[in-house]
């Protein structure tokens, strides 16, 4: 190419492709030149000044970021419909719960429901706050739900008896062994925390992947990758084989090298889609989240007829225990039972909707499981404009010709001799660094629930030393959980999914202490934090 007539070869079709970038015309020459001044392209005879070939290697670098940004937002638009699907349909499941009581209760039950009714809608608010991510113990949730209920119910029953704190006290301490509501607060503790915990921690998976993939896409790529991909896209054009398309095997080995940091989230990247979809066996059956979530009204039922059955063999042990107490003087005159129903619900077949969502939403789990390996390969065939196949047509970064070098392997550490892109192999990205360990944590709780446990209450430490039921607190100057004579302590949202709202959110409390072995936000965090809630004695 060093006869004079290449040298006066018209650069016509690279002054069209830089025209059609946006640039000005005004910087290409008409005729090839030296090409002494190029820092990234071979230094052939060529099309390109200084200026084109740093114009378009800023230009292959927007291209090469936008094309990973819409590769990212696709996947993410997916997570996001799956996450809003299995959502809203857990959610439809509480309100339709909570619906079903507010229908029934009154008719059957009274002012032993009416003047009670804030209790129960405590409780439901309490259940929506823990499945979406609220930092509560649900034990010890229900547990004073039915502490404080007994008392109350228990003061109802008996309008003529003056019943102080101290003797409500001494009730509520006998509570375990008189099993006022019979069977029902052990069966629904158990049942409700395994359900709501494979519930949230399936749909905080789809958000913590979600929010991975997003943070990911926002991570620049180097100035060596700017390089190599220059040198991939367009110094073809500027050495005068615009019509060379990359060969196959070296547009992957400058994707490989340019994403080599972003191939390092797959193996945990498929833990935890592996474990999404191994949670979602915990959603089905009599045990299972559709059935207890969707049941929870009719659990409370058969508690206030089973307090009711009970009314008189309880009092009398009720006095044995803790003495006889004093008659109200200011009683009406002799006791008149409350108004006394029995209430007995169907429970309503699962409608199959649940498991279409899950169905789909495991379907296309598995179809983006190597979704990080799969990138280089995906956007050479899409995006990059690859040969189709590796012959001496195809442009090999130095000429038109066939590629030699092999395909290197996926992640940083096989980037060690790529022949395209200089990589520091000792030197990961931290943003991908830290996504890694996000998807370990979300996976470790996805198995916890797999499990029924609670792992939001378990020490995180590497040490195991944790008793499995603390929420990491160091010292004394966290605060306490819940007893039944204290108002609420809460602590902040610390896996909260994406959209709590405020209103919902400020039903917690500022009083807790975080979690001690906390890494990182697994998602955006709804921080609000409000005054604790009155007690409802």
């Amino acid at each position: 190419r060093g006869d004079a007539a290449s040298k006066s070869r018209s650069c016509g079709e690279v002054r069209q492709i830089y025209g059609a970038k946006g640039f000005s015309l005004s910087d290409v020459p008409q005729a090839e030149i030296s090409g002494e001044h190029l820092r990234i392209c071979p230094q052939g005879y060529t099309c390109c000044t200084s200026e084109m070939e740093e114009n378009l290697a800023n230009r292959s670098r927007a291209e090469l970021e936008s094309a990973l940004r819409d590769s990212s937002r696709a996947l993410q638009a997916m997570l996001a419909t799956q996450l809003r699907g299995v959502d809203d349909y857990f959610q439809q499941l509480l309100n339709n719960s909570e619906r079903a009581l507010q229908d029934a209760f009154p008719g059957a039950f009274g002012e032993l429901y009416t003047q009670n009714a804030r209790a129960f809608r405590d409780l439901y608010t309490e259940l929506r706050l823990y499945y979406r991510g609220a930092n509560l113990h649900l034990e010890e949730t229900l547990a004073e739900f039915w502490a404080r209920l007994l008392e109350r119910l228990f003061r109802q029953l008996h309008p003529q008896l003056l019943l102080p704190d101290d003797y409500l006290d001494c009730l509520g301490k006998q509570a375990e062994a008189l099993r006022p509501f019979g069977d029902t607060p052990r069966e629904l503790r158990l049942r409700a925390t395994r359900a709501f915990v494979a519930a949230r921690a399936f749909v905080q998976g789809l958000g913590v992947a979600g929010d991975v993939v997003r943070k990911v896409a926002q991570v620049p790529l180097g100035a060596e990758c700017s390089r190599a991909v220059m040198k991939l896209v367009y110094c073809a054009h500027c050495l005068g084989v615009p019509g060379a398309r990359p060969c196959p095997d070296y547009c992957r080995n400058v994707l490989k090298g340019c994403l080599a940091n972003q191939a390092d989230l797959d193996a945990e990247w498929r833990n935890l889609l592996d474990s999404m979809v191994l949670i979602t066996d915990k959603f089905w059956g009599p045990a299972g989240a559709e059935n207890v979530i969707s049941s929870v009204h009719m659990w409370l039922a058969e508690a206030i007829n089973a307090l009711q059955d009970n009314r008189d063999s309880l009092t009398a042990k009720v006095i044995q225990g803790c003495g006889n107490p004093k008659v109200n003087p200011q009683s009406p005159g002799p006791e008149e039972k409350p108004h006394r129903g029995k209430l007995v619900l169907q429970e309503k077949p699962p409608t199959g909707a649940l498991e279409t969502l899950v169905s789909e939403a495991k379907t296309q789990l598995r179809d983006v499981q190597d979704f990080w390996i799969s990138l280089p390969g995906t956007l050479c065939s899409e995006r990059m404009a690859m040969s189709p196949a590796s012959d001496d047509r195809c442009w090999n970064g130095m000429a038109k010709g066939r590629y030699l070098p092999e395909v290197m392997g996926d992640g940083l550490a096989n980037q060690i001799n790529n022949p395209e892109v200089e990589v520091d192999i000792t030197k990961p990205d931290m943003t991908i660094r830290q996504q890694i360990m996000q998807l370990k944590i979300m996976t470790n709780r996805l198995r916890g629930a797999y499990g029924g446990n609670d792992v939001d209450f378990q020490d995180a430490s590497d040490d195991g030393s944790g008793s499995g039921s603390g929420g990491g607190c160091l010292d004394d100057t966290c605060g306490r959980r819940v007893n039944k004579k204290s108002s609420s302590s809460r602590t902040p949202l610390t896996h909260a999914l994406p959209g709590l709202s405020e209103r919902e959110g400020q039903k917690t409390s500022a009083a807790g202490c975080p979690h001690a072995h906390t890494f990182l936000p697994l998602l955006p965090l709804a921080l609000v934090l409000a005054a604790a809630g009155p007690r409802w004695r």
